[in-house]
């Protein structure tokens, strides 16, 4: 009875239209930022010059800018206060490496200026990670050996999870949306470039909404789950 249960499980179609939407969000942002990094700029500002003007416009000269290899691995790491900008971003023209490059700006502002969101999301970092490792493995052995306080314990480190993915929207919006005031007031790009940057930084948002929407339905799976476990008691 018990292997016909997991033989059938019904709840796994929960997390499909998640999966669907991240493969098309990840489909779209690579496409995306491809189209517009094919262009170099009316001006032709780097992606490494971009970020660096948002940091002095911002008082951050003790930001500093690296290069990092790879495909769109940008980031800022507040630890060691640097900017790491990818292949395709630190020294391309385009308007899709400075509508990147200005994003982790904004991020590195955020953090300057205290930002409570991201003080938020970087508190629950630790957490988050042992929670992705963890969760759904106490969970299933919680639910193979009908053990309540593991059913439990797996529910609340993924809550933990997508609690993280939660938190993460208004941090990516918001420092998107300094990127985008901070490209229009200095003039880096003209009117369609702009329009670009800003397709590009949609794009790339749109892989944190699917993470997001995965999260709540992976989240929602379990607690169907573990209802459903203590019905068959």
């Amino acid at each position: 009875m018990l292997f016909g249960w997991f033989y059938y499980d019904w709840t796994i179609l929960l997390v499909l239209p998640a999966l669907i939407v991240s493969v098309w969000a990840q489909i779209n942002v690579s496409t995306t930022f491809n189209k517009y990094s094919k262009v170099s700029t009316y001006k032709g500002i780097t992606g490494a010059d971009a970020a660096r003007r948002v940091l002095d416009a911002n008082g951050l000269h003790d930001v500093k800018i690296e290069h990092i290899r790879g495909e769109l691995t940008d980031h800022y790491d507040p630890r060691a206060n640097v900017i790491r900008l990818s292949d395709a971003v630190y020294s391309n023209t385009s308007a899709a490496a400075v509508g990147v490059a200005c994003h982790e700006a904004g991020h590195a502002v955020q953090h300057a200026r205290g930002y409570f969101p991201i003080k938020i999301r970087s508190a629950v970092i630790p957490a988050t990670k042992f929670g992705s490792m963890l969760a759904i493995p106490i969970f299933m052995i919680g639910l193979l050996f009908a053990a309540e306080p593991l059913l439990l314990a797996g529910i609340l480190l993924y809550t933990v999870v997508a609690f993280f993915q939660l938190i993460t929207l208004p941090v990516e919006f918001n420092a998107s949306a300094r990127a985008m005031s901070a490209i229009k007031s200095s003039g880096m790009l003209n009117p369609q470039e702009h329009a670009g940057a800003r397709k590009v930084l949609t794009a790339a948002a749109m892989t944190y909404v699917a993470a997001l929407l995965s999260s709540l339905l992976t989240l929602l799976r379990l607690l169907i789950l573990a209802g459903g476990r203590g019905r068959r008691r």
